[in-house]
């Protein structure tokens, strides 16, 4: 099949490219074949954010969003930030002592989720194809420029013979393809290679998210109340936060963010995660509610520093693919939003202008630095460094001194050039962490939280967590780190069984949440998360 556009990932940034681009063909009156291929089982399902939402790119591309019904409808009306010395202790910072950027006046509180399939519904109406269940697994390539991408191959075993359902992918060709994968995304992480866009630049950072859903007490909620949390359960060289935002309909968004340059192998995220939540800032609002969702994603947040070329012959990487979340914000969905729109906006110039396609655009580039989004993200670019070289404490105070009194234009530029993976030490070097046991209150355990995360997988299917060399897990990471995985993994998808033959590492693929944790973390980089069948994964109502 052949399109002027292909774009991979119906998140944010691909459907507000997909958007923008139908409205231009629209204005000029001219015709445009836009696909977007998404992996999830419907526009949606792989989502999952915060999420406090700023609506500066929603404004630009549809002025009267809230007339045309965006689902935007808890306002932000306060913010509780909180400094915690202990699990029982913590400090309400004032206003002036926490960063400008941590502020949300004018913000909302939504899901995601429901956000993309509003823009969806949006993108269709205007003519875009959009196909779900297809996941794009390889990129198509021509004189060296990027034709398009291949999806996903259906019904093939485990040892990828075809089945009686065998269905090949299909080749989708384009004059130009966007890759709005999010964080990690696996053809992204080829063409940053192939094509060496992060040449010069810091290496991406990452942190794990975790997100919960709460019905609580009526009693207990605020609706547009937002709460951030530094410290406890963190400590020593791991950074991060929680947070708990107060929804529409009497609920909670609770989550944690771990930085995964940590050096502990013996910490495990998702129980730093349950613990946090017996913390009195958030027990106070989950006593005596129900969990009723579950999920976990990486985040880039090397921020401006890491922020990799975005074009390429043929084809433009945007929002987390390239790293453009604002982690001095904490958010990444309008920023995300406005690449994809500067990528449409681009390409559709070149279209217009007879562009027959395949070139590397780089009026792009000139557009990106002319924007506001550029700006944003290099009048930000301390803040993660900040943090890593000066801990959360005197991190905190450089950002809150550097955003609130000199806009981010301190004539200092902090780096981290050191891979996440490479902090790990040795498991002898450094403490054990023994977690409580949950209670199935307020805490809880992996097998029973992707269940609610809706994780499916056909069984009988290549396992699309690929060792580069199988050895490697008990050789290597067994005796060096104690095989990290075990822990670092939100959905207990790897594990170490031990036996009077000896050790054997388990890969439970059907478990997996596609957070790409595993891809980043992994001290041997021995695991390639790729893409699994059509609809595999988790199915998030509302994240």
């Amino acid at each position: 099949m052949e399109f002027d556009v292909v774009i991979v990932g119906a998140g944010p940034s691909g459907l507000s490219a997909a958007i923008r681009l139908m409205q231009q063909a629209q204005e000029s009156e001219q015709e445009l074949m836009v696909c977007v291929v998404e992996k999830g089982s419907e526009v949606g399902a792989h989502i999952l954010s915060g999420a406090v939402f700023e609506p500066r790119s929603l404004a630009e591309l549809f002025p009267n969003y809230q007339e045309l019904g965006a689902p935007l409808n808890s306002k932000v009306n306060g913010d509780d930030i909180y400094y915690l010395s202990g699990a029982d202790k913590g400090t309400k910072l004032p206003g002036f002592a926490t960063p400008k950027t941590m502020h949300n006046d004018g913000n909302y509180i939504v899901s995601m989720g429901n956000v993309c399939r509003w823009l969806a519904e949006q993108a269709e109406a205007m003519g875009v194809e959009i196909f779900p269940g297809f996941p794009a697994q390889q990129v198509i390539y021509e004189d060296g420029k990027v034709a398009g991408v291949i999806t996903q191959d259906m019904g093939l075993d485990r040892d990828g013979n075809p089945k009686d359902s065998y269905m090949p992918g299909m080749e989708l060709r384009a004059k130009y393809t966007i890759f709005a994968e999010g964080c990690r995304g696996h053809l992204g992480k080829e063409l940053i290679a192939k094509f060496a866009l992060d040449e010069g630049k810091s290496p991406q950072h990452y942190g794990i998210g975790f997100k919960e859903i709460w019905d609580i007490d009526p009693d207990k909620h605020q609706e547009g109340l937002v709460v951030h949390t530094a410290g406890w359960p963190l400590s020593g060289d791991t950074t991060g936060g929680g947070y708990l935002y107060h929804a529409e309909n009497n609920q909670v968004f609770v989550g944690l963010i771990v930085d995964l340059n940590y050096s502990n192998p013996h910490l495990s995220p998702f129980d730093e995660f349950q613990r946090m939540k017996h913390h009195p800032v958030y027990k106070q609002y989950l006593d005596g509610g129900k969990r009723v969702s579950y999920g976990a994603r990486a985040l880039a947040k090397g921020g401006y520093n890491s922020l990799v070329k975005m074009t390429m012959p043929g084809g433009v990487l945007v929002g987390c693919d390239a790293g453009t979340i604002n982690f001095a914000k904490i958010k990444g969905n309008h920023t995300a939003m406005k690449s994809g729109m500067l990528a449409a906006e681009t390409i559709f110039a070149a279209l217009a202008a007879g562009d027959e396609g395949g070139n590397d655009l780089t009026a792009f580039t000139e557009k990106f630095e002319s924007s506001w989004l550029y700006d944003e993200l290099y009048n930000s670019r301390n803040f993660g460094p900040a943090m890593h070289k000066l801990g959360t404490f005197f991190g905190g105070a450089y950002n809150t001194l550097d955003q609130n009194l000199f806009g981010g234009k301190l004539p200092f530029n902090f780096k981290d050039d050191t891979q996440d993976y490479a902090q790990l030490k040795l498991a002898s070097e450094v403490p054990m962490i023994h977690y409580p046991k949950p209670d199935g209150v307020l805490s809880f355990d992996k097998l029973s939280s992707v269940f609610l995360s809706n994780t499916n997988h056909e069984e009988e299917q290549p396992c699309h967590l690929q060792l580069k060399d199988a050895e490697i897990p008990i050789t290597v990471n067994w005796p060096k780190y104690g095989e990290p995985a075990q822990r670092y993994c939100p959905a207990g998808v790897y594990e170490v069984e031990e036996s009077d033959e000896g050790a054997k590492f388990v890969i439970n693929a059907q478990n997996c949440i596609h957070c790409k944790t595993c891809d980043i973390k992994d001290p041997s980089q021995n695991i390639t998360w790729v893409t699994p069948e059509g609809t595999g994964g988790p199915n998030y109502p509302n994240m």
